[in-house]
């Protein structure tokens, strides 16, 4: 008699428990009888071992014998594909994300934290089935309210395949059809039924700027009011500096520092004074003293460090702290007083460090640039009148001699534009621009960059605790895999005999000679490299090439930042009596703590500004339907190809189905899809002309079709 699938599973659960009792290999006869098989079931549980080692869950010996595969118990997020198939994206960033099949996913939802049982398949990759779950992503979902004949749902907003939410009758909250509502999930999936849920908010029209702001804040957690005890002290805090505020500090009044931003930008955190010397350069960076407003353990300090960082939305911005502090008395404004820190740095004349001192002090910034204006008064070469440019000639020189002692350390710059909306008074997009990178930029880049190395040398030699950004080399595997498809386009890539090292990337990007294979070197090299991150100790940052960094200038956007001033400020106040400190020392497994919490913030944020600048593209894009663009394959996946337009800064997808003159298969080692047939390749780099077929603003996806060649 067969058994039932039902049957089979409690079969294979007893196989498993019995060999984790029993350690070993056992016989197939002895695993049967041990678990109850009877005579005329060994042919069915024959095919149950075989099927349990062709899932990776037990090793197949010689002699028809069975014991436990290698296994890991792994805890991490769940990342969840429309075809019902996950990834675990595993806490430790050394371990490769873990395959979980759908079966194993009938009762999770996307964003869900998993402990999983893994181990390695047949190809060497790792695959899990989940032990259990351990806490739930969303205990809200926000979606689009939709009426049906027996239930009503709430269709959930997002790429994210999380399931619609039944919403009993009598729990709409009258909500119209095509609505944004906020649902709370009462019952989450479970033996094959959806999830069930009320409705708690009704948000208002889907193309609402407003409604999109608090769609992304809640499908992102992103806080997005502040406490109203926060809101008090911001409001109590003085609008002006007092003298009062400015003993201890030194007053830098005197000299012109000025602050160069973007056009929008309304929080001014760092200013910059730059004088040519008998024998090199001194540099002074200022940057806004928050930790004088914001002291430990305050409401204001409770919201930021929920926060962790501002968050830029195209046109909008969720700060971290209140505008009363983030555009005033925080803001280093033209002609008024401000507190800042000082990072004062002398460099020789080609640009190499001598000495450093920081103190606190107030300045009263003489102007507000922008980087366009810095720009104008660069290419005309010719003495600016405007307030504050005087200093520019020395900043140029400073700035280009810091950029060649850089790169002269390996310092990695790979070319990475980002996309530029331009958006009407109702907030909807009417351009998609590439951001231009001006040498504006790089001198407030090279500024920021000495003044954070600088003050993380200096807290290290003194043992000082502080958040460290770090950036570990590439992993060994992504090494090699990054070597064989760089030889397929005869790069070359020489590595240290110690192993990676950031000149040995310096050089390849040397060999970037035409824009096809620039794009083809900073595309490899982004998959390869990890993710930059906080941490208590220090492994220095690859990409930077420097031995020891930290983050320093921003403490009104990033709370990293506002930890170090605090560490800065303990240490300037060592010994010096009648200073009144705003500093603290954090004990080893606190700063710990941040650091973990303070880089999930940082890839919580970067998730929700593309997420929202995908939205921006697509509502433009959805205009473009039938249209006809050229455009350059960005990456290639097994589904198909990424590719970016040329007239537009905006990237689709080619779907390999779109493809209709072969069936194409995807190389992996060579990213590139090979026609069966014809043999045709699509690769990074080839220039194709396409049509605009279809968008989903919801999935945040653009879909294109090829029409030929060009």
């Amino acid at each position: 008699m067969r058994r039932s699938s039902k049957q089979k599973m409690d079969y294979g659960r007893r196989v498993l428990m019995w060999l984790t009792d029993n350690p070993g290999a056992h016989a197939a006869g002895e695993i049967g009888r041990q678990v109850g098989v009877r005579r005329h079931e060994r042919r069915d549980f024959l095919a149950l071992l075989a099927d349990l080692a062709d899932r990776g869950l037990l090793e197949r010996l010689k002699g028809d014998r069975y014991r436990l595969a290698a296994r890991k118990r792994l805890e991490g997020v769940l990342s969840l594909h429309r075809d019902g198939y996950g990834f675990l994206q595993v806490d430790n960033v050394d371990q490769p994300d873990v395959f979980l099949p759908a079966r194993e996913l009938r009762e999770t939802m996307a964003g869900d934290r998993l402990a999983v049982i893994a181990w390695r398949d047949s190809r060497g990759r790792y695959e899990g089935r989940v032990e259990r779950i351990l806490a739930r992503a969303h205990s809200e979902l926000v979606g689009v309210y939709q009426r049906g004949r027996r239930e009503n749902l709430v269709v959930p907003l997002g790429k994210d395949p999380v399931p619609p939410l039944v919403i009993p009758r009598g729990e709409g909250l009258q909500a119209a059809p095509g609505q944004v509502v906020i649902a709370a999930i009462r019952v989450y999936p479970q033996g094959g039924q959806p999830p069930r849920g009320r409705i708690l908010r009704i948000l208002g029209d889907l193309h609402d700027p407003e409604v999109e702001l608090l769609v992304a804040a809640h499908r992102f957690n992103l806080p997005h009011q502040f406490s109203p005890e926060a809101l008090a002290v911001a409001e109590s805090v003085p609008r002006q500096v007092s003298e009062e505020d400015c003993a201890g500090r030194r007053d830098l009044r005197c000299l012109p520092f000025v602050t160069i931003d973007g056009e929008t930008a309304r929080d001014f955190d760092d200013a910059v004074c730059v004088e040519e010397t008998a024998d090199g350069y001194l540099l002074r960076v200022a940057i806004a003293d928050v930790a004088h407003y914001v002291r430990p353990g305050s409401p204001l300090d409770r919201d930021a460090r929920e926060r962790g960082t501002s968050v830029y939305f195209p046109g909008r911005c969720l700060p971290m702290l209140p505008e009363a502090l983030s555009n005033g008395i925080c803001s280093l404004n033209p002609g008024v007083d401000r507190l800042v820190l000082v990072a004062e740095m002398a460099f020789s004349a080609d640009g190499v460090p001598r000495a450093a001192g920081f103190h606190p002090a107030v300045i009263r910034s003489a102007a507000r640039l922008t980087y366009r204006q810095v720009q104008e008064a660069i290419d005309s070469e010719l003495p600016s009148r405007q307030e504050g440019l005087e200093q520019l000639p020395a900043m140029v020189r400073l700035a280009e001699v810091l950029h060649r002692q850089r790169v002269k350390q390996g310092s990695l710059d790979l070319d990475l534009p980002e996309a530029e909306i331009v958006l009407d008074l109702r907030g909807r997009p009417e351009a998609i621009l590439r951001s231009e990178r001006l040498f504006a930029h790089r001198i407030i880049e090279e500024f920021m960059l000495a003044a954070n190395q600088a003050v993380a040398g200096f807290l290290e030699e003194r043992r000082v605790a502080f958040p460290y950004r770090i950036h570990e080399p590439p992993a060994q595997e992504k090494i090699l895999s990054l070597q064989h498809y760089l030889a397929h386009f005869g790069l070359g890539l020489n590595l240290s005999p110690d192993g990676p090292a950031p000149g040995d990337f310096q050089d390849l990007l040397k060999q970037a000679e035409d824009p096809v294979t620039a794009r083809i070197i900073n595309q490899a090299l982004l998959q390869a490299m990890k993710q930059a991150r906080y941490a208590v100790d220090n492994a220095g940052h690859f990409g930077l090439g420097m031995d020891c960094y930290c983050h320093f200038t921003s403490p009104i956007r990033r709370y990293p930042d506002l930890l170090v001033h605090r560490a800065l400020h303990c240490e300037l106040a060592r010994g010096r009596e009648g200073v009144k400190g705003c500093g603290v020392v954090l004990k080893r497994g606190t700063l710990e703590t941040l650091c973990e919490q303070l880089s999930r913030a940082e890839r919580r944020a970067m998730e929700a500004e593309r997420d929202q600048v995908q939205l921006k593209k697509c509502q433009y894009m959805e205009k473009k339907i039938g249209d006809t663009f050229h455009g350059v394959v960005a990456s290639v996946r097994s589904f198909g190809m990424f590719i970016e337009l040329e007239e537009i800064f905006v990237e689709g997808l080619l779907h390999v189905s779109a493809l209709e003159d072969d069936l194409y298969h995807f190389e992996e080692d060579l990213q590139r899809l090979v026609g069966y047939n014809r043999h045709r390749i699509f690769q990074v780099g080839d220039h194709l002309k396409i049509r605009v077929a279809r968008v989903d603003q919801e999935a945040r996806q653009i879909d294109f079709v090829l029409r030929e060649t060009p």
